[in-house]
C-alpha cells in the first residue's frame, strides 16, 4: 500500500529551522523563494501547504488553483497578504507568528521617532557631505506621545516612552483602560488623542481597502509641528491628506516603516518620498536576525500543531 507524502510549498526566503524541522518529520518541501506568480499557479495544486513572508500574496486564484491544500503559514505576525475569507469558505487553516517581532517593530519606532525629532537624517546627510552645519531638534521629555493600536507594540511603545519622561495618551477600538493605568498611559477617544499630542505613533491592523483612521478631518485635529510615526500599516494614513499638511507646515516630520506602494509609483507618493520632512525605511519592521529566527520557530511550531490537528503527521 503506497504511503502518501504531505507536500510543502515554501515561496518567501525563511529561516533553515522550518525546513529542517518539516523534513524531519517526512515532509517533502520544495523551496522556492523566487517563484513567480504565474508559476505559482501552475504547480500549486500538487502541494498541502504553502509557506509564505511577505512577497508572495495567497490571493482568491492562488487558492483556488490550490485544490490540495490544508494549510497556509505566513512567517509573519499579520495576514495581510493572504485571502482570509477564501480559506475559511475552503476550510484551510492559516497560521502565523503573532508576537514574534514585537521588540523589533518597538525599537524600529523610538528609533525613528527620535531620528524625526531632532532630524537626523537631515544631520547625517549634511555630515556626509562634509558639512558640519548645527540642525536644530526638539527634545521628547515632557511632550505627549499619542499611541493609536495598544496591542503588543503599541503597549510596549508605551512603556518605553514613559521612561524617556513623554506624558502616553493612547486609543485602540477595544477597552484598554486598565492596560492604560498599569503603564501610566492615559486611555482616550482618537479626538482627544489628536488634539493633544506632540507625537502620534500608529500601530494598527487594517485591510488593504480599509478607509485611513488619519485623514483629512484628523489632520485638522492635531497641534501644529506634529511628528508622525507610522511602523504598521501604510493605508492608516490619507497619504495626499499628508502631504497637504507637510506642506502647510503643519506636520513637522513623518517616519514612516511603511509606503503605499512599495517602491513608491504614484507621483504624491514620490513628491511625499523626497521630501525633507518624511523619513522611510525600507519596511525592516521585523527585519532582525533575532526576530527572524522566533518568527520562524513559532511559524513552525503553529504548522506542526495544525498538521497534527488534521493528522497529516
Amino acid at each position: 500500500m503506497a504511503i502518501y507524502t504531505v507536500k510543502a510549498l515554501i515561496t518567501d526566503p525563511i529561516d533553515e529551522i522550518l525546513i529542517k524541522t518539516l523534513r524531519e518529520k517526512g515532509i517533502q518541501v520544495d523551496y522556492m523563494p523566487e517563484i513567480s506568480k504565474d508559476e505559482l499557479l501552475n504547480i500549486i495544486g500538487n502541494y498541502d501547504i504553502i509557506v509564505v513572508r511577505s512577497r508572495t500574496k495567497v490571493t482568491k486564484d492562488v487558492i483556488e488553483k490550490g485544490k490540495k491544500l490544508k494549510i497556509i503559514a505566513r512567517a509573519g505576525i499579520g495576514l495581510d497578504n493572504i485571502d482570509i475569507e477564501e480559506a475559511e469558505r475552503r476550510n484551510i487553516k492559516v497560521v502565523y507568528a503573532p508576537g514574534a517581532s514585537t521588540d523589533s517593530a518597538v525599537e524600529l519606532t523610538i528609533g525613528l521617532m527620535i531620528a524625526a525629532a531632532r532630524k537626523m537624517y537631515t544631520s547625517m546627510a549634511l555630515a556626509k557631505s562634509g558639512i558640519f552645519k548645527k540642525i536644530e531638534g526638539l527634545e521628547l521629555a515632557g511632550k505627549t506621545i499619542g499611541i493609536v493600536g495598544f496591542g503588543r507594540i503599541g503597549t510596549k511603545v508605551g512603556i518605553i516612552a514613559s521612561a524617556m519622561g513623554m506624558k502616553v495618551l493612547a486609543y485602540d477600538i477595544l477597552d484598554i483602560r486598565e492596560k492604560a493605568e498599569k503603564i501610566n498611559a492615559k486611555a482616550v477617544s482618537l479626538e482627544e488623542l489628536l488634539k493633544n499630542s506632540d507625537v502620534i505613533t500608529l500601530h494598527v491592523t487594517v485591510s488593504k481597502n480599509a478607509k485611513p483612521i488619519i485623514d483629512y478631518p484628523q489632520f485638522e485635529l492635531m497641534k501644529d509641528n506634529v511628528i508622525i510615526v507610522n511602523t504598521s500599516r501604510a493605508v492608516a494614513v490619507n497619504g495626499k491628506a499628508l502631504l497637504d499638511y507637510i506642506k502647510k507646515g503643519k506636520v513637522y516630520a513623518y517616519a514612516t516603516d511603511v509606503f503605499w506602494n512599495e517602491p513608491p509609483k504614484e507621483e504624491w507618493e514620490l513628491e511625499l518620498l523626497k521630501h525633507e520632512k518624511v523619513i522611510v525605511t525600507t519596511h525592516i519592521g521585523a527585519q532582525t536576525k533575532e526576530a527572524q529566527k522566533r518568527v520562524a520557530e513559532m511559524t513552525t511550531q503553529n504548522l506542526l500543531n495544525a498538521m497534527k490537528e488534521l493528522g497529516m503527521i
